[in-house]
């Protein structure tokens, strides 16, 4: 099986034109992202035909759980496709089809190269059902948004806001540089927790001001992530909605800066690199 790795701002995939093959997808994602025995990532992104858009993409994090979408794994889904020719260049954009709906891609090029993408990441939900997330009814209202829900894991007192991007987020700022958070213990405790029944993405971030955000990020299924482009686009929103940010903002993340615009209305927009690593053989 011919495989090639690639990532979005540190935020690593292995690629896999999948439109002729059937595999166990979950136990092949485990082994393959095992970053000691395997090829190592943070999951495996298949490419596959679709009867509503120009392809289809299905992701499965480093657990083997199917993700329904990746906002960097999608701009380099667009960049494998286009580069090798699975696909012409679009126009238009690319349209890709995931368990988050259509998605459309707007390549980025120097020369014939796909360098990056913009990519139209559809509107956020903030109804607690759609995200979804049963919430004490004592503590917050049904109805969305819900944007300092308080959670005490371990001895941390934070507040939550959730957003789904089609996959589920909770975001909480914190005074302390995001660096010093212990993510690797108080993230497993909010993935897990059980007001959230599909598991949770958790994002810690610091305002720096209202054009610069910096996070790190606890990806459900694989742990924590250079980066997370689903998960930037919920932090714009929960940021935006709370007024700490312009309509556009550069989130920082331990792989690199992610640009999200979104006027707090309507869809959201995320640009962001897109590079190769290498391919071979499994």
């Amino acid at each position: 099986m011919k495989f090639t790795k690639m990532h979005g701002a540190g935020n690593d995939y292995v690629y896999i034109d999948a439109r002729r093959l059937d595999e166990d997808w979950p136990a092949l994602s485990r082994a393959m992202s095992d970053r000691h025995f395997g090829i190592g990532g943070d999951g495996i992104i298949l490419i596959l035909d679709s009867e509503r858009a120009d392809l289809r993409m299905r992701m499965f994090n480093a657990d083997g759980s199917e993700g329904e979408m990746c906002g960097n794994g999608i701009r380099c889904f667009a960049k494998y496709a286009i580069e090798r020719e699975i696909v012409s260049p679009p126009e238009t954009g690319l349209t890709v089809d995931t368990l988050a709906g259509v998605r459309t891609v707007f390549p980025m090029y120097d020369g014939a190269a796909v360098t990056g993408a913009r990519v139209s990441m559809g509107q956020p939900r903030l109804d607690p059902a759609e995200i979804p997330v049963n919430l004490d009814p004592a503590m917050s209202s049904s109805q969305g948004p819900v944007l300092k829900y308080p959670i005490h894991p371990g001895n941390f007192r934070l507040f939550l806001a959730f957003v789904s991007m089609g996959n589920p987020h909770a975001v909480t700022y914190i005074d302390q540089p995001v660096g010093e958070f212990p993510l690797h213990n108080i993230g497993p405790l909010i993935e897990g927790h059980p007001i959230f029944p599909r598991r949770v993405n958790f994002e810690i971030v610091n305002r720096l001001d209202s054009g610069h955000l910096k996070a790190r990020v606890w990806e459900r299924g694989s742990g924590e992530t250079m980066a997370c482009g689903t998960g930037a686009c919920a932090i714009a929103v929960a940021s935006r909605l709370q007024g700490l940010i312009d309509d556009r903002v550069d989130i920082t993340l331990p792989g690199g800066t992610l640009t999200i615009e979104w006027d707090g209305a309507g869809e959201v927009f995320l640009e962001g690199p897109a590079e190769e690593v290498f391919s071979g053989e499994w």
